[in-house]
């Protein structure tokens, strides 16, 4: 069965700073796996790796069976469009209202001229107004953007991922702006994304005790190194504690 995300020997370096170390990793089909790390670590360089927005320095990396380094124009947009991402960030445009947000989702699926005309009529509305009820924003869906909180903006960034439909599923703290009980469900969710089309989920997360309730396998980044790389089940919250440094 083809990998999910394979990485071989892969390096990321910038000058004399080295992000990532000669990292092997690989993401089978069904898995949620957790990447944890201080930071610095190289945690958002390996998703980088992940979605083709970062190319290696040396070694390989292999997305969805496809290398990223060696595909141009419309094959390149096709894998990218496979390949789902909650950004630290959420790259989010404040101005547009939420439909737009959660539409843009499905640029890398629609011809420019469809996607232009969607900014006038939202089109695929059935499924926006679902995805935004699944994550409880169902009577949000004409407000503007900014005038959201940043737990509604980022539980907006997840409803654009749930109507991309992405093959691989990657998240950069996506809970960072949640309460718990919201954290959860946005955890959750991602997973039964990644995993209703055979996909994959690699979340960067900061709280460990999420990784332990949500993921299936725990991959440790420091200094650009896999030091760390268990199943859940092998794992306590007090073996990722020491690995943080931190108290039990």
């Amino acid at each position: 069965m083809t990998a999910v995300l394979r990485l071989d020997g892969a390096e990321v370096r910038y000058g004399r700073t080295t992000a990532l170390a000669v990292v092997d990793l690989t993401v089978g089909p069904g898995e949620r796996v957790a990447v944890v790390g201080a930071s610095g670590a190289g945690k958002s360089t390996l998703l980088g790796l992940a979605n083709g927005s970062v190319l290696p320095t040396a070694g390989s990396v292999r997305v969805l069976g496809a290398d990223p380094a060696a595909l141009r124009g419309r094959a390149l947009r096709q894998l990218r469009a496979r390949v789902g991402t909650v950004h630290q960030h959420l790259e989010l445009v404040g101005q547009l209202r939420v439909v737009h947000n959660v539409n843009a989702g499905r640029l890398g699926a629609w011809s420019g001229l469809r996607a232009a005309w969607s900014l006038v009529r939202p089109q695929g509305l059935p499924d926006v107004e679902a995805a935004l009820d699944r994550v409880g924003l169902a009577d949000r869906v004409y407000e503007r953007t900014e005038r959201l909180s940043g737990g509604q903006r980022q539980r907006v960034a997840i409803a654009r991922l749930l109507v991309q439909q992405p093959d691989l599923v990657l998240a950069d703290e996506p809970a960072s702006a949640l309460d718990p009980v919201l954290a959860d469900q946005a955890l959750r969710l991602l997973g039964e994304l990644a995993l209703e089309r055979g996909g994959a989920l690699l979340a960067c997360l900061h709280d460990p005790a999420m990784a332990l309730r949500h993921c299936d396998r725990v991959v440790g980044l420091a200094a650009g190194r896999v030091v760390l790389d268990e199943p859940v089940a092998a794992l306590s919250a007090a073996d990722l504690a020491a690995f943080y440094g931190a108290p039990a």
